[in-house]
C-alpha cells in the first residue's frame, strides 16, 4: 500500500516540464484549466508508453493526473466499450496498483462522437476515497483510447467534470481520433 500511495503521491507532486516538443495547453483562468503534459511514469508492456497530463489544483480546484493511451485491435469491434467487463478488461488501472476493485458500476461516458464507458476503482485492499481512481475508454472501429485519472481528493464529482472536460477538448480528441483511425 506504501507504494501505491508513493505513486499517487510523485504523480500528484510532480511539476516536471512537459515532454520536449510539446507546449503546455495556455492558461485562460479557472474556466479553462492548465493541463500541462508531464513525461510518461510507467514502464514499457506490450502497449506501449501514452501521455500524461496534470492539472494543478491552483487551476482545477484539485490535482489531477490523467493518463491516456491507444490500443489497437483491443476493443469489442461490434459494441465498443458499453459495459463494466469490457471496461474492467481494456482499463489500465493495474499499472498504478496490482490489487484493485471497483468502487462503484461504471456509466456510459462518450468522448466526443465516440462511444465510452466509465468505472471508479478501489486501489489496493483498502477502500479510502483517496485511493479511488476513475477509468475512461472510448473507441473507434475496434480500437480504444484508454484513460486512468488519479485525483490528489479522490474522485469527486467535479474532478470527473474536468475529466471529461479535458478528454472532450479538441486537441485531444484531434490525437485520439488520428490514432485510432477514425
Amino acid at each position: 500500500m506504501l507504494g501505491i500511495a508513493l505513486l499517487l503521491a510523485t504523480t500528484l507532486a510532480s511539476d516536471g516540464p512537459a515532454a520536449p516538443g510539446r507546449a503546455e495547453a495556455p492558461r485562460h483562468g479557472a474556466a479553462e484549466p492548465r493541463w500541462t503534459e508531464t513525461a510518461w511514469p510507467f514502464p514499457m508492456d506490450q502497449w506501449g508508453t501514452g501521455r500524461a497530463f496534470r492539472c494543478a489544483a491552483a487551476d482545477c480546484g484539485s490535482d489531477i493526473a490523467v493518463y491516456v493511451r491507444p490500443k489497437i485491435g483491443f476493443c469489442n469491434c461490434t459494441t465498443g466499450v458499453a459495459d463494466d467487463e469490457e471496461m474492467d478488461r481494456v482499463g489500465d488501472v493495474d499499472l498504478l496498483a496490482p490489487a484493485y476493485g471497483p468502487a462503484e458500476s461504471g456509466r456510459p461516458h462518450p468522448v466526443g462522437d465516440m462511444v465510452g464507458w466509465s468505472r471508479a476503482y478501489a486501489l489496493g485492499a483498502r477502500r479510502d476515497p483517496a485511493g479511488i481512481v476513475l477509468a475512461v475508454a472510448f473507441s473507434a472501429q475496434c480500437n480504444v483510447m484508454v484513460a486512468t485519472a488519479v485525483g490528489g481528493d479522490g474522485i469527486t464529482p467535479a474532478v470527473r467534470d474536468r475529466v471529461r472536460a479535458f478528454l472532450d477538448a479538441a486537441p485531444t480528441l484531434a490525437w485520439a481520433r488520428r490514432l485510432l483511425g477514425s
